[in-house]
C-alpha cells in the first residue's frame, strides 16, 4: 500500500463560480494539498485560469486537466507550459488529452484520426521544446521546420523553472493507457473504481515496461467526486447527473469513451440504457438509471468514517493522488469537504 496525496479539481471556469473556485484553490493551498487542476472544453481555457490561480496561491502546484491537443500546436503548448512554470516558480504540471471527436472536429476543426500516433508525436515535440533543444521533427502530423519555405529550426527562448516539467495524459482505453505509461509521468483518470483498476494499471505497467520503467514515481491521479453526509442515496443524487452526462451524452452513440469504460467495468446494460435515455433528451431518467454501485465505486460518498476507510482501497489500487471534486451545494460546504478530506487522510495514516 502506497501513500496518498490530495489534489483539488476546479473543473471548468466561467459558470458564475469563478470566485468560488479561487477560494477552493486557496483553501487547498492552505491545507497542504499537492495540486489544483483546471479543465477546458469549449468555454474557458485552462491556461488563463491557472495563471490567475498561481498568482494568488503560494505552494500548491497548478495543473491542466487537460490542455486539449487539437487546440494548440505542440510548440504553443511548450511555450505555455514554460511560461506557467516560470511564473509559478516551478509549480506547473502539464496534463494533455486528445479531447473527443465532437469537440476536436466541431470546435477546433481538427480531424479526430489516429489519436495515439498524434499524441505520441505531440509529446515528442513538446518535450524537445521544453528541453530547449533546437526543434526539428519529421512526422506524420507535424514537420518542423517546413521544408519548402523560409522557416528555420528554433529553440525555446524561455527558461522553465525546472528542466523536466511533469507531463500527464488523460487516458481511458487500453492502448491509450499503455501509451500513457510509456511516455508520460502520470495518468489523469476518470471514473476510477478500485475494484476495476487492476486491468487499467496492467496496461499502464505494460507501457512503463516498454520504456524500461516500473510504476515507481508514476503519478496515478483520478478525479474523485466527494460528497460527505449520512444518507448515501442523498449523497449519490447529484452525482447521477454528472455520471449520466459522461456515460450517456459525452460523445456520439458510437464514440463515447466513458460509455465504453462503463461497459468494460461490467455495466453494459446500464450504460446502454443511460445512453439511450440521454440521447433522447430524457436527462432525469438517464440520471436515475445510473446504478448506485457505479457511483459508489467511483466516488467518495457518505459519512467521514466511511470515506476514511475507503481511502485504503484507493491506495491499494495504485492511486497516488486523489483529485477531489467537491459536489456539495454551497461554497462553505465545498470548503468544509476539502477540510474533511485533509483530516480523514491524516487519520487514515496514508498521507505522505
Amino acid at each position: 500500500m502506497g501513500s496518498l496525496r490530495l489534489g483539488v479539481n476546479l473543473g471548468y471556469w466561467g459558470a458564475g463560480n469563478d470566485k468560488d473556485n479561487l477560494v477552493l484553490a486557496q483553501e487547498a493551498d492552505r491545507l497542504g494539498y499537492s495540486s489544483a487542476w483546471a479543465a477546458e472544453a469549449y468555454g474557458s481555457d485552462a491556461a488563463t485560469v491557472l495563471s490567475w490561480v498561481a498568482a494568488q496561491t503560494e505552494r500548491i502546484d497548478i495543473g491542466s486537466a487537460v490542455f486539449q491537443i487539437p487546440a494548440r500546436t505542440p510548440a504553443m503548448t511548450a511555450m505555455t507550459a514554460a511560461t506557467l512554470d516560470s511564473l509559478s516558480g516551478g509549480r506547473f504540471r502539464l496534463g494533455l488529452g486528445v479531447s473527443g471527436p465532437q469537440v476536436s472536429e466541431g470546435w477546433h476543426g481538427v480531424r479526430f484520426d489516429k489519436p495515439l500516433a498524434r499524441t505520441r508525436e505531440y509529446v515528442d515535440i513538446v518535450r524537445m521544446a521544453l528541453a530547449r533543444e533546437t526543434v526539428r521533427h519529421e512526422g506524420e502530423f507535424w514537420t518542423l521546420p517546413l521544408p519548402d519555405g523560409p522557416g528555420k529550426a528554433l529553440r525555446l527562448t524561455v527558461h522553465p523553472a525546472r528542466a523536466d516539467i511533469p507531463l500527464y495524459l488523460a487516458a481511458i482505453g487500453p492502448k491509450n493507457l499503455e501509451l500513457t505509461g510509456e511516455i508520460a509521468d502520470g495518468w489523469l483518470a476518470i471514473f476510477y473504481a478500485p475494484e476495476h483498476a487492476a486491468e487499467q494499471l496492467a496496461h499502464v505497467s505494460a507501457g512503463r515496461a516498454t520504456a524500461g520503467k516500473d510504476l515507481a514515481g508514476f503519478d496515478v491521479v483520478p478525479t474523485v467526486p466527494v460528497i460527505i453526509g449520512d444518507d448515501l442515496e442523498a449523497c449519490a443524487e447529484p452525482l447521477r447527473h454528472y455520471a449520466a452526462l459522461y456515460v450517456g451524452g459525452m460523445g456520439s452513440r458510437t464514440q463515447n469513451f466513458y460509455n465504453q469504460l462503463a461497459v468494460r467495468m461490467g455495466y453494459e446494460e446500464a450504460a446502454a440504457e443511460v445512453q439511450d435515455l440521454y440521447l433522447a433528451r430524457n436527462h432525469r431518467e438517464a440520471a436515475a438509471a445510473v446504478p448506485f454501485e457505479f457511483i459508489d465505486r467511483t466516488s467518495l460518498i457518505g459519512p467521514r468514517e466511511r470515506i476514511r476507510d475507503r481511502l485504503s482501497a484507493y491506495a491499494d489500487a495504485g492511486v497516488t493522488t486523489i483529485s477531489v471534486a467537491s459536489y456539495a451545494g454551497s461554497l462553505d460546504e465545498r470548503v468544509a469537504a476539502l477540510r474533511t478530506m485533509a483530516e480523514v487522510l491524516d487519520e487514515s495514516g496514508l498521507g505522505e
